[in-house]
């Protein structure tokens, strides 16, 4: 579709999105992406992931500039989750199991997301696994009768308290032994993974394009835009950012 833009990195591969929404797929966004892509006059704005820490995150206020000015913004799986759990009374549209986990506050801890990756030219491969991944599983692995409750929880505890960028099945199972957690379920649940992980942050992913193409292949020129419903305060420092933003980079 002519117009949209999707911020995408480690959550699903650029040909498999492709497969779900025509868009012209950018890295992960920071800070000033979005306000930058407003200059485009863009048709709609997907965001699935971003960055943070060693990069500066998305700005609320852009996304809020962007949604004033009419332009659709969704979020999901990720860094999108994330704003659209923050934004969403003022019209980004979130999509999907963990957007509305953290909209309605059963997660609140940003870690929840985050994984390391690799560079753009690998196509940014995921090096760890997301805590809403283990969590799924671990459920239904529980629901498969492959583990017992009580072993699901210790080995979720387990994940949480590794940090994001050492977390994955492997290290999570290695630490249930070493705390004798039941060797007959660690083995079963080591040979159900491989057909049984899943990956929740992707299947959202896929659930926002299918929507953001449902929804923009039905809208007319008259209703494709979104109406704000709240007043954006130009301030001083915005008025600077404005002018300060250089093109983004396609």
């Amino acid at each position: 579709m002519s117009g949209v833009y999707v911020f995408l990195g480690p959550t699903l591969p650029r040909e498999d999105a492709a497969l779900e929404l025509d868009a012209t797929y950018l890295p992960p966004v920071a800070q000033g992406d979005v306000l930058r892509l407003c200059a485009e006059k863009p048709a709609a704005i997907g965001i699935i992931d971003g960055f943070f820490e060693s990069v500066p995150s998305v700005w609320h206020k852009e996304i809020l500039y962007a949604i004033h000015a009419g332009i659709p913004v969704f979020g999901a799986s990720s860094m999108g989750a994330l704003r659209a759990a923050e934004l969403y009374p003022f019209g980004m549209i979130g999509v999907g199991a963990i957007f509305e986990a953290f909209r309605d506050g059963r997660l609140e801890d940003d870690d929840e997301v985050a994984v390391i990756h690799g560079p753009a030219e690998l196509g940014y491969t995921s090096l760890s696994e997301a805590m809403v991944n283990i969590r799924r599983t671990l459920s239904d692995a529980v629901a498969d009768r492959v583990l017992t409750a009580g072993t699901a929880l210790r080995l979720e505890s387990i994940a949480k308290e590794l940090p994001y960028r050492e977390r994955g099945y492997g290290r999570m199972l290695r630490l249930g032994g070493d705390i004798a957690l039941p060797v007959s379920e660690l083995a079963a649940f080591r040979g159900w993974l491989p057909q049984g992980r899943f990956d929740q942050k992707r299947e959202d992913a896929k659930a926002m394009l299918r929507t953001m193409a449902r929804r923009l292949g039905r809208a007319t020129s008259d209703d494709a835009t979104t109406e704000a419903h709240f007043h954006f305060e130009h301030t001083v420092l915005w008025e600077r950012a404005l002018r300060d933003a250089a093109p983004l980079a396609m």
